[in-house]
């Protein structure tokens, strides 16, 4: 059984994909979220910026599964340049406490974007 989450507080779906999928009432699998802002459609400018944006709208989706983001088992974080690490650090551990998401960074950004990122969610059962 799939369950799809759909919520006005991060941004609409711009092709066929939902914003999460919840799969069996154990996991919710998080698309893709940009640093879009669901309310304007602006992006900020620097990767802080963006790397903030990209986590609300994670943490909307998750928190409108009825999970929080202590509940997100991995994270897949996508730099458009790997130099921006150590600020994108900066602002994921402002989100996450320990024990810490599993994580993967690569370098590879959608065109415009500075980050992107998805996420698998343990849902409480």
């Amino acid at each position: 059984m799939r369950r799809t989450i759909l919520t006005p507080n991060a941004p609409a779906p711009i092709g066929p994909y939902s914003q999460g999928v919840a799969a069996s009432g154990s996991f919710l699998f998080v698309s893709g979220q940009t640093p879009k802002d669901p309310k304007t459609g602006a992006m900020p400018a620097d990767i802080k910026g963006q790397a903030a944006q990209c986590l609300k709208n994670i943490q909307a989706i998750v928190e409108a599964s009825g999970a929080s983001l202590a509940d997100v088992v991995r994270v897949g974080a996508f730099l458009k340049d790997l130099s921006d690490f150590k600020d994108f650090n900066e602002v994921y551990a402002t989100f996450f406490t320990a024990p810490f998401p599993a994580r993967t960074t690569v370098q590879a950004a959608p065109p415009g974007c500075l980050v992107e990122m998805d996420a698998i969610v343990r849902l409480k059962t």
